[in-house]
């Protein structure tokens, strides 16, 4: 058997069917043997950090292996961002790339490169993989595909790279003869028991306790155990972004997103708790605001991370854990659910009363907002969210499309929301739905982009086409980089240098662009028409292209400026009228 088709069996046998691959002249055999497999298709995006965000789709659809494959030089080192996206929110793939063959490697003869577009790949990769190395002795190439296989998929999940060489993908090799990987297998902690049993008597003592879910309670497929915990405690619940639609929105328990970019009514009960229950988040600046120190306030911290380094930061950064706990999110949760004796938890119906006047008194998307006439993003947020159906998915992009869908779209149970919520790319969002397309076998996604991000990876509205994939691409246009606008008001005198189009940011006819690739474009420039468009839309079982435009001084309501605490966060509402919602109220029990 030949080593390439050693490589796709592999994958196969992984449960892995669609692998995305970029030919070149180191990778043609391995593109060759995944084609010719029997139970493998290859697609073929157009830029190869697609190709990688695609498997980085796939694999958080599927919550199985991504694959994706590139060439050396060039091909492997523009995977880069697309393997960063997978390190960074724990994704695991595996990224394949050739090499130039063996007896063209520069070794220790200190030229820059000696055979043609080698680039040391591996090296580059270490830092944003959990485990990167060049095949060197074909016999070893089983042993280190189970070995990339069990580390990509174990523990803290992540991407894993493999290199192999050209002429090692031609060589000849017996799978019966192969070395194989045997899993190390860690001694059982047979101490989360007792570490649940220590937090009890602060679960039962809160008067104002906020669980926050974040995206680790998806990584460790904890989907039904932490909806037990919710009906069982029944304690409010504040989301990160990547855990926003564990909970639909008409659930009593949900608060609402929080943090520089959340909702208010999510800031003030964070920032009010006197318990916080951490599960499956890392709590990055993003939530926490700057300083670290002023996060939770006044809240004793219960946090639980599969991931020790992210426990042991918080103190280095400002930033008290009174009970971290290492645990994967599942094995904590049930263990939780094993001792807690609901029974004993205080009254908080108060508590529950006061988020729920917050919400009311500051909507994220107030009424006078509807009377525009053109487009406001929060209510085209709220129109998608309504006309969008049970069980959709919806891959987002970065910057202002982001926070608005994260601060304003109301998911319905089976909903979906994908982003690469801690590398952010520009352009994610059109490759990753490809990725999601094929991984749903031509159940429609949806992709929410902007105008900036969309132009990234415009090339793959023709992949998008090409496969025929019922994928709706919604870009929204503000004419250039409104977040980066919005920094920029607020430090720089509102100058637009190179976010804007007269501050140089080409803006080209989208909806042209995506004519000549094929779609069927849509466009819509007022409120009163979001609605009815967007059905006839979501009607169409083909791809589409919708274009929306809006006003360009549009920004992020609320935002907490870079650098400040949360209880800076601008009002949503005016601020002439709202004056006093500057800070973040104490309650009047609260000590502050």
């Amino acid at each position: 058997m030949k080593l390439s088709d050693f490589v796709a069996d592999f994958i196969a046998k992984a449960g892995v069917f669609d692998v995305f691959g970029i030919t070149g002249g180191a990778s043609l055999h391995l593109i060759h043997s995944v084609a010719e497999h029997p139970k493998l298709n290859i697609i073929c995006p157009l830029h190869e950090q697609a190709g990688a965000m695609a498997a980085d789709g796939y694999s958080r659809v599927t919550r199985n292996l991504g694959v994706a494959i590139g060439t050396s030089g060039p091909g492997a080192t523009n995977m880069i961002t697309g393997i960063c996206c997978s390190y960074y929110d724990s994704v695991p793939v595996l990224y394949i790339t050739g090499q130039v063959s063996t007896f063209r490697f520069k070794g220790d003869t200190g030229v820059r490169q000696y055979g043609f577009q080698e680039t040391d790949i591996v090296s580059m990769c270490k830092p944003v993989t959990k485990y990167a190395v060049t095949i060197i002795d074909p016999q070893k190439i089983r042993y280190e595909l189970e070995k990339a296989y069990s580390i990509a998929k174990s523990g803290r999940p992540g991407p894993v790279l493999i290199d192999i060489p050209d002429n090692l993908q031609r060589e000849e090799v017996d799978p019966e003869d192969l070395v194989s990987y045997t899993e190390e297998v860690e001694a059982e902690d047979f101490s989360l028991m007792s570490r649940v049993e220590e937090c009890l008597p602060l679960l039962y003592q809160a008067q104002r306790p906020v669980v926050i879910l974040g995206w680790g309670v998806r990584l460790a497929s904890a989907d039904k155990e932490v909806m037990q915990l919710i009906e069982c405690l029944k304690l409010p619940v504040a989301p990160t972004w990547g855990g926003a639609e564990l909970l639909p929105a008409e659930h009593e328990a949900l608060i609402g997103t929080f943090g520089t970019h959340g909702t208010r009514f999510g800031n003030f009960a964070v920032q009010n708790a006197d318990l916080i229950l951490a599960i499956g988040t890392r709590l990055d600046t993003h939530e926490t605001g700057s300083p670290l120190s002023t996060f939770a306030r006044e809240a004793i911290k219960i946090v639980v991370d599969i991931d020790g380094s992210e426990l042991r930061k918080a103190p280095h950064f400002g930033m008290k854990i009174e009970y971290p706990i290492e645990a994967d999110a599942k094995e904590f949760i049930s263990t939780l659910l094993k001792v807690v004796d609901k029974d004993k938890l205080s009254d908080i119906s108060q508590w529950k009363s006061t988020i729920a006047e917050w919400k009311l008194k500051y909507p994220i998307c107030p009424d006078h907002y509807y009377q525009e006439k053109s487009i406001n993003p929060y209510v085209f947020v709220k129109e998608l969210s309504a006309v969008s159906g049970e069980n959709e998915t919806i891959i987002v992009d970065t910057g202002c499309s982001l926070a608005w869908v994260m601060q304003a779209f109301e998911c319905k149970s089976g909903q979906r929301i994908f982003h690469d919520f801690n590398n952010t790319a520009m352009g994610y969002a059109l490759p990753a739905s490809i990725g999601a397309s094929i991984a749903l076998a031509g159940k429609p996604v949806t992709c929410i982009t902007g105008d900036g991000s969309l132009q990234m990876n415009i090339q793959e509205l023709a992949t998008i086409i090409h496969y025929k994939l019922p994928v709706r691409v919604i870009v929204i246009n503000n004419g250039g980089y409104s977040m980066i606008q919005q920094t920029q008001d607020q430090w720089l005198g509102s100058k637009y240098i190179a976010s804007s189009v007269e501050g140089g940011v080409p803006s080209p006819d989208y909806s042209g662009v995506a004519q000549g690739y094929g779609f069927k474009t849509y466009s819509i420039n007022t409120n009163a028409e979001i609605r009815q468009v967007l059905k006839e839309m979501f009607d169409d079982e083909e791809a589409v292209f919708c274009e929306i435009h809006i006003n360009a001084e549009h920004r992020v309501t609320p935002q907490v400026k870079f650098g400040r605490a949360i209880e800076d966060a601008e009002p949503l509402i005016d601020r002439n009228e709202f004056n006093q919602a500057m800070i973040v109220p104490p309650l009047e029990s609260s000590k502050k």
